[in-house]
Order: structure tokens, then C-alpha cells, then sequence
């Protein structure tokens, strides 16, 4: 009587004689090792797609397979090392550990000839198996390997010593479900189908799960008569790197189990470094780079950055996040090129120049922010923050827009102006920063490379950036205006400052103090800051490097498209 699957199946019917004893493999499988066996007994045909480091294993995975090919050349390529056993096989072993940690699929391992006899085999699987690989693929040929696809006529192992390495690896194996692959290099060598075949056959009677038989030729003629000639007798994998024009549907009629796509993500990576380094070469920029590559939000995305905020908020102490005040209320866009539309509204690759600044805080874990919005206030939009109105932004400064968000400045607050862009380095510099008050300062000197409606906020203060990565002395803040000579200043304010709960009261009493003194109406932060750090240690914290942007022209906005 057959045997049904949960799902109805009869496995007597479906499955050939070659899978028998795989039935359990149909089944959910509990372990990676399960789910490889599953893939390799299938039925119906399997795909596993080459993977050789941590990043390309998940990329693998994010595309939808159900398996991955730790390939032996591209692992060797990716290091710079030929594929003959120049990477010791702890090299490997390492790199294997990595992809392993970073995708949930099986993963059968391209192990070469087993790196040595059967001693070393013996120890290779075990390690495998320690890592949670779920599969190894042991090929016929002498230690050191040499590629298949180089050269002809190369010497193959002594079939009973072959099949001494399958015995060691299967008896070494941590796992029932482990899978190990004999893969037949007869006809590579030119040794003809009854080689092939009588090799096949002595490594499935030697414990061999499944049978690889390789060629080189364009076409898989041979390989569809070695299938016709193996009738099922253990599950058959391929690599049909050679012969790819060969529709799959016809793998599929060959009882082919598995094909295994062995190279290709390396050689498309090896292709667009290619081109990427030498059009950033020839262009000495990033401008026609930036839209044709992935994000760099995109690596922090598939390493799983997200979960280790989310275990950071679990197992570290608790603190009390900042909250934001951002000034959005001038006028309109650069270069009056949006019809009324406020400047913070302009479009930067698909969001708005506000959504792009608040999600730079909230990828700093800020969460509360308010938003003073003054010039085309109905226009001024985004989910998750609080709008502040000015209604006077056509006759008031930017120390009166802070002054109605005052309400909001209680404990730490990241004060931030609405047409900035930053690198999320330089606002968590300013939240690790032990100061009650601090700036970010391009020590650059403000220097712009064209007409601007605005002139640079400069800074003086009592010492200037050194240059020396080990200086790390702090600067403190004298004056910031736009009227200081170049030569006197200390660098650009970017616009970006963080004040610790202290501080903030510092700055609450500073507001109303202008307010009292009947200045507030028309101060602007540069005074604000000014008078504040006349009163209180104001840091300046200097920063070099393109990591800022403020958003003044035409010409800036086209630089913000491509600031990633």
C-alpha cells in the first residue's frame, strides 16, 4: 500500500525508485539539512543558485530560491585565488560560516575533492555540519583540483579511493538528513559514458545521496543520455554552465532533480564593478553613478540593521530619545523654480526635501518631531510629525519660528533647519556628544562653488579644526554670522545643533530674553546662538568631507537628487 503526503499525494505513484527512502524529505523539513534533502529528492525539478559570502547568500534568498550553491570557484574568485585549493579549505570553512549566519536556506557546498583523503573529509563534513551546511558535493579528481572547464584529459581519482572519501563523509556526518553529492568528472576527462556510469554507480553503492554529472560541451546531448542510460537510480544534479541555451523543460523531461545555477552572481558583480569603477575613473564623480546603484539604505536593509535596533531597544538601557525642531517656514523653492511651492517641498528622487531630513532623525531613533511651517503652510505635509503654524513668517526671523515651537524644546532637542541635507553620522556625533550645547561645523569655511540668495553662517571660534585625527580637544563656539570675513572663520554651521536637557532650558531662557529685550520678532539663530554661547559653553563639533548640503539653488537641488 502507498504511502500519502498531508497533501494527498501518494508517494508510491509519484515518486521514482531512484528516490525512495527520500519520502520523509516531502514532508515540511524541521532542519536546513532536511530542506536540502527535500530539494535534492523532489520530484519535481530544484533550482540552487550560486551564492560565495555572507551578502550574495541572503541576495539569493531575497530572490525567491529555496537553496544555495556555495560555489568552490566564485568563494576562490571573491578572494582573489584561483580555483585550485589556493584557499585552504579553514579559509573556506570560514566564508561558508558567514553565508550560513546569514540566510535561512540550505546550503549544499561545493567541497572539491574533500581538500586531501579521506582523513580530511572526515573532518570537513563535521565542521559542516557544526555550521548547520546542510550538503556537500565531492568531485572524483586529485587533490589539488584544477577547474574543470581548463584544459583537457585531466586524471581522476582511483574509484575505490573515491569511494573511501563518500564512506568517510557519510559516517562523519552530525545529521541523518545531510546530504553529500558524488559528482562524476568521466566525461570532462574524455573517458566516454561507461566510465561515467560505472563510476555513478559505485559512488551510489558507496552511500552517495545523489549523482552530479558534469560536461563541458555547449550542448547537453551527453547529458540526457547519461540520464536515459541512469534511469532514476539516485537523484541527478547539473550544472549546465556550458550548454544554458538548453530549455529547462527539457531537464524537466530527463528526470533531471536539481540544476544548479553555479557562477552567475560573481561574474554580473564582476561586470558592474567593472563598469561602475571605470565610469567614476574616467568621470572623477559620482554623478552619473549614484541613480545606477544600489542604496547605500539598501546594504543596511539586507544586513538586517532594522533588527538590531530592535535589539538594542530590548537589551540596552533605556534613555530618554531627543526630540526635533525643524524650522520649514522661509519661502519658496531654489530658484523660484516651483511656483509658490515652499522650498522644503521640493521633490529629492521621489520625497520631499522634509521627508528626506525627518528621516534622517528618525533613522537616529528621533521620534517626536515638530515642524514650523510658515510660506505655503497647506502645502507643508508628512505623516508623523507635529505642525507648528507661524503666521507671521513674512515679517519675523528664525528666532520667532523657534519661539512658537517653544513649547516643544524639553529635554534633548535636535534643532535643524528645513532646507538641509546631513549624513546621519554627523547628527549621531552631535546626540553622543556629552555637551549641553553643540553645532555642527563644516570646518571647511563655508565655501561655495556658486551664486547663492543666502550667504554661509560662519563660525568663530577659540580654536580651529586641526586636521589631526587624534586631536580630539573641543572647540567652543564665539560667534556665528554671515557677515565674518573668510579668513577669520573657523568653518560653515550646517544649520544643525543639539542641546542637551540643560541646554535646552538654556535655550528657552535665551528666547525669552530676546522677547523681553523686544528683539525676537527679527533675530536670527546665528544671533540666537551667539548670545547663548556668551552665556554657556557652547561645543563646536567639526566635521570635513562631503556630509552636508544645504539647498539654496537650482543647482544645489540637482547635488540633493544625488546625495545618498
Amino acid at each position: 500500500m502507498s504511502a500519502s503526503t498531508p497533501g494527498g499525494c501518494i508517494l508510491g505513484d509519484v515518486v521514482p525508485s531512484g528516490l525512495r527512502g527520500f519520502e520523509s524529505a516531502l514532508r515540511p523539513p524541521a532542519t536546513r539539512f532536511a530542506a536540502l534533502r527535500r530539494e535534492i529528492a523532489s520530484p519535481s525539478l530544484s533550482f540552487l543558485m550560486e551564492a560565495h559570502d555572507g551578502l550574495s547568500a541572503k541576495i539569493v534568498e531575497e530572490a525567491g530560491f529555496r537553496g544555495i550553491w556555495a560555489s568552490g570557484l566564485t568563494m576562490s574568485a571573491a578572494l582573489g585565488l584561483r580555483d585550485s585549493n589556493e584557499a585552504s579549505w579553514t579559509q573556506v570553512l570560514d566564508v561558508l560560516e558567514y553565508m550560513a549566519d546569514a540566510t535561512t536556506l540550505p546550503i549544499l557546498v561545493d567541497g572539491d575533492t574533500g581538500h586531501g583523503n579521506f582523513n580530511n573529509v572526515r573532518r570537513f563534513v563535521r565542521k559542516l555540519c557544526e555550521r548547520g551546511l546542510a550538503g556537500v558535493c565531492l568531485e572524483d579528481k586529485l587533490f589539488p583540483k584544477t577547474n574543470s572547464f581548463i584544459g583537457e584529459g585531466q586524471p581522476l581519482a582511483d574509484i575505490e579511493e573515491f569511494c573511501g572519501r563518500i564512506k568517510a563523509g557519510k559516517d562523519s556526518q552530525l545529521d541523518d538528513d545531510f546530504v553529500l553529492v558524488a559528482r562524476v568528472e568521466a566525461l570532462v576527462s574524455g573517458l566516454g559514458m561507461e566510465e561515467a556510469l560505472r563510476r555513478a554507480e559505485a559512488y551510489h553503492r558507496a552511500g552517495a545521496d545523489a549523482i552530479l554529472i558534469h560536461s563541458k560541451q555547449s550542448t547537453a546531448d551527453e547529458i540526457f543520455a547519461f540520464a536515459r542510460h541512469w534511469a532514476n537510480r539516485a537523484p541527478l544534479v547539473i550544472v549546465p554552465t556550458m550548454y544554458y541555451a538548453t530549455p529547462t523543460a527539457l531537464f524537466r523531461e530527463a528526470g533531471i532533480s536539481t540544476v544548479i545555477w553555479a557562477n552567475h552572481l560573481l561574474r554580473a558583480a564582476i561586470v558592474a564593478m567593472r563598469e561602475t569603477a571605470a565610469r567614476i575613473r574616467r568621470d572623477e564623480s559620482l554623478l552619473r553613478v549614484e541613480g545606477q546603484v544600489a542604496s547605500v539604505k539598501d546594504i543596511f536593509r539586507l544586513v538586517g540593521n532594522a533588527e538590531l535596533e530592535q535589539a538594542e531597544k530590548r537589551y540596552l538601557p533605556a534613555r530618554p530619545t531627543a526630540a526635533a525642531i525643524v524650522l520649514a517656514a522661509s519661502g519658496g523653492d531654489p530658484g523660484g523654480s516651483g511656483a509658490g511651492r515652499p522650498k522644503c517641498m521640493v521633490d529629492i528622487r521621489g520625497r520631499s526635501l522634509l521627508a528626506t531630513l525627518v528621516g534622517t532623525l528618525r533613522e537616529s531613533g528621533i521620534r517626536d518631531i515638530a515642524v514650523v511651517r510658515g510660506y505655503g503652510r497647506e502645502a507643508v505635509r508628512l505623516g508623523g510629525v507635529r505642525m507648528v503654524d507661524n503666521d507671521r513668517h513674512a515679517e519675523t526671523g528664525e528666532a520667532w519660528s523657534l519661539a512658537c515651537a517653544r513649547e516643544a524644546i524639553r529635554g534633548e532637542t535636535v534643532l535643524a533647519y528645513g532646507d538641509v541635507l546631513f549624513r546621519r553620522y554627523v547628527l549621531d556625533s552631535l546626540l553622543a556628544s556629552g555637551a549641553d550645547a553643540v553645532l555642527a561645523v563644516d570646518a571647511s569655511g563655508g565655501a561655495r562653488r556658486g551664486p547663492s540668495p543666502s550667504l554661509p553662517d560662519l563660525v568663530v571660534a577659540d580654536r580651529r579644526f586641526s586636521g589631526h585625527f587624534l586631536d580630539d580637544a573641543p572647540a567652543h563656539l564665539r560667534r556665528v554670522a554671515n557677515d565674518i570675513p573668510p579668513e577669520e572663520a573657523c568653518g560653515e554651521w550646517m544649520g544643525l545643533a543639539r542641546f542637551s536637557a540643560r541646554g535646552a532650558g538654556w535655550l528657552r531662557e535665551e528666547i525669552a530674553a530676546l522677547e523681553a529685550e523686544g528683539l525676537l520678532e527679527t533675530a536670527d539663530l546665528p544671533l540666537l546662538l551667539t548670545r547663548l554661547a556668551a552665556r554657556h559653553p557652547v561645543q563646536v563639533l567639526y566635521f570635513t568631507g562631503p556630509c552636508w548640503l544645504d539647498v539654496d539653488t537650482l543647482g544645489d537641488l540637482a547635488e540633493a537628487r544625488n546625495f545618498g
